[in-house]
């Protein structure tokens, strides 16, 4: 009799303790990730850890297997974004053909070559706008092992980071393309005719690695702020810099001329050196910090 009335309140109060636990879902949640937020981790230098892994591979394992799950929900984000972009991509296609003179300008050659732009294309939106998603996952998986000084300002910084893949965008269409496609399209009076592959490839390549450049500042100044890196080691190798901007510059590049490279390395030059000012003001600000708390 006793199991019945007991079976009678739960079935009576069940829709009120289920509102009560969808209630209190959000601030369950957030105290959760508060505490996640100032969990302190375990202590320890770089070649212990990496000993202990060798010691211990269930541990190594346990960190792939974290970030497999990590990697799928991005793959998962990014086909959703993808699918979204379809209903956008014949705008965005029209809209990268402006600075060529649009579509009219250019010529399609093989069956298959407007699919491949519009994928293509669809992928590069997709990309910008699962930006943000991607940088919170990466978060995740390096969060536990940050302290939590490093983990609010790593978390502080991810809302920036689309803000700075589009203005990486946005200076290659209203300042790189402007300048350089009427160079190349008329080097040596020879009137080119470019694919439409040929160009949008050229165009998302540029636009993807200058974006991805445009977010070295908003990293350094992250990574400075938790005490990961001085500025001045940022100013002492900036011989090596440039000689990484070159070579990155020549793999960004469709093309082997110098003008191309020129192109693209002047603004990864510029955006090295606002990085530098942006690490010493980090610097500051953070020893600033230390001396008032």
């Amino acid at each position: 009799m006793r199991k019945f009335f007991a079976n009678l309140w739960k079935g009576i109060t069940f829709p009120f303790r289920t509102i009560w636990r969808l209630v209190g879902l959000p601030f369950r949640l957030f105290t959760r990730f508060s505490l996640f937020l100032n969990e302190t981790p375990e202590e320890q230098q770089l070649p212990d850890a990496f000993s202990k892994s060798v010691q211990k591979p269930a541990l190594l394992l346990e960190h792939l297997n974290d970030l497999r799950k990590h990697i799928f929900r991005i793959l998962v984000a990014m086909v959703i974004f993808v699918a979204v972009m379809f209903a956008f991509t014949p705008q965005l296609v029209d809209f990268l053909a402006l600075p060529i003179g649009g579509l009219d300008a250019l010529t399609a050659i093989d069956v298959t070559e407007s699919v491949g732009v519009f994928m293509r294309v669809a992928f590069l939106g997709a990309v910008v706008l699962a930006s943000p998603y991607i940088a919170f996952e990466l978060w995740l998986f390096a969060a536990p092992g940050l302290m939590p000084r490093a983990r609010k300002f790593g978390l502080m910084g991810i809302p920036l980071v689309l803000v700075f893949f589009v203005s990486g965008i946005a200076f290659t269409y209203l300042f790189l393309l402007p300048t350089a496609l009427p160079f190349l399209l008329n080097f040596m009076g020879i009137h080119s005719l470019p694919r439409v592959s040929s160009y949008i490839n050229f165009v998302t390549g540029i636009m993807f690695w200058i974006g991805i450049s445009f977010e070295f500042p908003l990293v350094v100044y992250i990574i400075t702020m938790m005490g990961i890196l001085q500025p001045r080691t940022l100013a002492k190798q900036w011989r090596l810099a440039v000689l990484i901007i070159a070579i990155a510059a020549a793999a960004i590049t469709p093309t082997v001329d110098p003008i191309n490279m020129s192109i693209v390395m002047a603004p990864l030059i510029i955006l090295y050196i606002i990085s530098i000012g942006l690490s010493f003001l980090a610097a500051i600000g953070r020893k600033n910090k230390a001396q008032t708390s």
